[in-house]
């Protein structure tokens, strides 16, 4: 392949590269290149069909895509229609099924009350002040206790966390806790984002037609840094890749989380009456149990469902998904920011990139930005 044909190279087939491919080939009507290591476009949002049940699931997990951005909902919708799909997530605690987010329905069944809104923040004061945690919290296991008292914090967040971390909640900073709301009513929604839903045709499909475009060459099965010395040096770089990978590790190796999934097939139509149920005891080996063929209220399925069970262990560098922003990550991050400003031409940024937590919509926001800021005004230069 000719690699000096492409004014803009981007690594990384997921929904930050797929929009900055598709934005240079439709608004400039310039040649890109998107190299993708995996056999397939789409990123951790990928989906596909289970062969025994017929039921669309999602590859890497179950992705919910929600946003209170305008634009951002504007946009995808060039690409997809959504379904009707509400997200709520339970959680078993001692064999018992609990609304999370914790809410006053959570509240009460736990403690065996019948607290109205108004009540909940005297009541949950009492259990904080058993603690006297100082102000501010200075972690994860500090801020939870703070906002919900012991009792909830041991039962529902405790277990849960050391899981999904591989680390005591005490030695995590206390704003990973801000992805999950408390809430003093019923509601049993788990955003409120003003959308929400799953595309209709499924997430392989958006990417499809973002990549469809006779500009865009999309190169399977590559990683970029076997070819990287082929691409031009006047090319526009966009790496959605892990940031230490691209530096060769000069400064230590980033840790992120990954994620690994055992399905099985039942003969009921329905196993858990959900799409997503969490397990918050640490004595449970998973995290949460997929269920997804109630993703697709609209579809029929037969008689058999699939369930998918998580499991989070530490990853080895070949499967990112999580980044671990304690302060020995958050500090080396400090290093490679300071390091990539210094290129030309290149832009480092996705949830790997950044080494941040995006949910779908802000990876697209962020994406759009960057267009519009950094990559317009230069290529139109």
């Amino acid at each position: 392949m000719d690699y000096s044909q492409y004014s803009v190279v981007v690594v990384g087939s997921g929904f930050f590269g797929s929009v900055i491919a598709e934005r240079v080939a439709s608004e400039l009507e310039r040649k890109v290149l998107v190299i993708e290591k995996r056999n397939h476009i789409g990123g951790n949002c990928f989906s596909e069909i289970d062969p025994e049940t017929g039921i669309e699931f999602h590859t890497y997990g179950t992705h919910i895509f929600h946003t209170s951005n305008e634009k951002v909902w504007n946009y995808i919708h060039k690409f997809t229609e959504f379904n009707n799909y509400f997200h709520q997530v339970l959680t078993t605690y001692k064999n018992k099924v609990y609304q999370m987010p914790i809410n006053l329905e959570t509240i009460n069944q736990f403690y065996n009350v019948n607290l109205k809104p108004f009540e909940v923040d005297d009541f949950l004061a009492k259990e904080k002040a058993k603690d006297k945690i100082a102000s501010p919290p200075k972690n994860f296991e500090e801020k939870a206790i703070s906002l919900i008292g012991r009792p909830l914090y041991e039962a529902f967040i405790r277990g849960y966390t050391k899981k999904q971390w591989n680390k005591d909640p005490k030695d995590l900073p206390e704003f990973i806790l801000n992805r999950l709301p408390i809430r003093k009513n019923y509601n049993e929604s788990y955003y409120y984002s003003r959308w929400q839903g799953i595309p209709k045709d499924g997430y392989g499909k958006i990417f499809e037609r973002m990549l469809s475009n006779p500009l865009i060459t999309t190169q399977l099965n590559t990683n970029y840094f076997d070819i990287k010395d082929k691409i031009s040096k006047d090319a526009i770089l966009v790496y959605s890749g892990p940031l230490d990978q691209f530096f060769d590790y000069k400064f230590g190796k980033l840790e992120y989380r990954t994620l690994r999934f055992e399905s099985e097939v039942h003969p009921y139509e329905d196993y858990l009456g959900t799409s997503v149920m969490n397990f918050a005891e640490e004595s449970v080996p998973f995290t949460r149990i997929h269920e997804p063929r109630h993703l697709h209220p609209e579809r029929t399925y037969g008689q058999k469902t699939l369930t998918i069970k998580e499991f989070s262990s530490l990853d080895d560098g070949t499967n990112p998904y999580y980044p671990i922003n304690d302060e020995k990550n958050s500090n080396l991050v400090k290093k490679y920011r300071e390091e990539a400003q210094s290129l030309k031409n290149v832009y480092i940024s996705g949830r790997l990139g950044d080494y941040k937590y995006f949910d779908m919509h802000e990876t697209i926001a962020s994406a759009l930005g960057l267009f519009e800021d950094k990559i317009r005004p230069s290529l139109k230069a």
